[in-house]
């Protein structure tokens, strides 16, 4: 069967969590897809910054910017390449349109299988914290499930408690209703209505992780990864077994192989598994492709090739200036050195615990230790010493690692990049080798 004529992944069941929520809030919050990530961001920054100064001009003065204030401190000016240490929230919006509220091409609507315009909302489905430690030190991206049950902000949409995703799209809701009210244009008010909204979902973060000091922030929308996914096509990536989803349209092999962007699609939105093999797939699993992604990009557009190809360039300059937007204070020419640095491998990603699940108002959602997922962070963000002691030549025994990758199908004599295998949802994902995920 064509991907075009399999059934799209059904609506998620309608969140009743206040008196407030109407039809807008509850289309925001419909049906999820997964949005491009850090890694990858970062990678752009690093063809446009570092090529030539006049393409970073170009994404520099095109891309939309908010003045956000920063939680527990003010906004970093810059990250100084291999010394400043930054905090960098990333924010992955499940909306099906631009920067401007705008529709998105047909062409990208088939591809991603998820509805139009009209569906989809404006849930932060990919929360991620990017650490960059000062003096060149080891990077690491911290995934915050987006359904754990968390205090929001402000109570947007008289909204206390809920599914940490959701802070966005009801505040932008909120503020909406308000300058409507107000008799501010729709353009206007839509931007007023995106920049409260960030602001909103960032400070929700640094308050569910402990009063964490976020300095800048990265906004991406779904069709970011698809543009981005188009421009640098086919991509490596590995699967420990083989796979299918009639709702995302997934259908791999198990092993390694290349695929293009509408496989890159389905790829990082499966969270099931309706084939005929005994596979059994959660939203943690499609974390932990969300996050081999980024290290497969990284490994392609680490490739000559990808910068020395104006059209590939030109193409990866224009997605961010459509679908990405920055907090004001985000110097792009000077975070180019750590993109490098990221893409090179040094980086590892690592999923927040979930503790049970449970059912709320009528939505299922991520019961979570506070005390510990805090410790945890806190341990990430500030490691203790590296000790002189060698490596240990394999992973402990219950880690859930193996050390062999699947069997790898006929790459037509392209050498194959190296793999590193993870069966574990929940242990650290290391950068700089093709990983194999479920």
């Amino acid at each position: 069967m064509s991907e075009q004529n399999e059934p799209t992944e059904p609506a998620e069941q309608t969140e009743q969590n206040g008196p407030r929520r109407h039809e807008r809030a509850r289309r925001f919050r419909r049906r999820r897809i997964v949005a491009i990530v850090a890694g990858s961001l970062a990678l752009v920054l690093v063809a446009a910054g570092g090529i030539a100064v006049w393409k970073y001009l170009d994404l520099s003065n095109g891309i939309r910017r908010s003045a956000i204030t920063m939680p527990t401190g003010t906004s970093t000016p810059g990250v100084a390449q291999n010394t400043g240490e930054a905090n960098i929230l990333v924010m992955g919006l499940d909306s099906r349109v631009d920067q401007d509220g705008k529709p998105l091409s047909q062409e990208i609507y088939d591809a991603i299988r998820a509805g139009d315009e009209t569906n989809g909302g404006y849930n932060a489905n990919v929360l991620m914290l990017i650490h960059i430690p000062a003096g060149g030190g080891k990077a690491v991206g911290i995934s915050i499930p987006r359904d754990d049950y968390a205090t929001l902000a402000g109570a947007p949409d008289g909204v206390e408690k809920s599914k940490i995703k959701e802070a966005y799209g009801l505040r932008m809701d909120e503020k909406l209703r308000e300058l409507r009210k107000q008799g501010v244009g729709e353009a206007a008010a839509y931007q007023q209505a995106r920049t409260a909204a960030r602001q909103t979902q960032i400070q929700t973060v640094s308050d569910f992780l402990g009063g964490v000091r976020i300095d800048h922030f990265v906004e991406i929308t779904m069709a970011a990864f698809y543009e981005v996914a188009t421009a640098v096509q086919p991509i490596t990536v590995c699967l420990n077994q083989a796979t299918q989803d009639r709702f995302s349209g997934a259908h791999f092999p198990a092993g390694m192989q290349e695929i293009d962007a509408s496989q890159a699609m389905s790829f990082v939105r499966q969270r099931r598994d309706t084939g005929p093999s005994d596979l059994e797939l959660t939203d943690l699993d499609r974390t932990r492709r969300q996050q081999a992604f980024i290290v497969s990009l990284a490994v392609k557009l680490r490739q000559a090739q990808t910068f020395t190809d104006f059209g590939t360039m030109q193409k990866l300059i224009d997605t961010a200036k459509t679908y990405i937007a920055l907090d004001d204070g985000f110097d792009l020419l000077s975070f180019a050195g750590q993109a490098q640095r990221l893409a090179g491998g040094n980086l590892s990603f690592q999923t927040l615990p979930i503790d049970h699940y449970e059912t709320i108002d009528g939505q299922s959602v991520n019961i979570v230790d506070l005390d510990k997922i805090r410790s945890i962070v806190a341990s990430l963000l500030n490691p203790p010493a590296e000790s002189s002691a060698p490596p240990a030549s394999a992973p402990p025994a219950d880690s859930g690692a193996t050390t062999e990758a699947p069997a790898t199908p006929d790459t037509g004599g392209v050498p194959a990049p190296p793999t590193n295998t993870y069966t574990d949802s929940d242990s650290p994902l290391q950068a700089g080798a093709i990983p194999c995920v479920n």
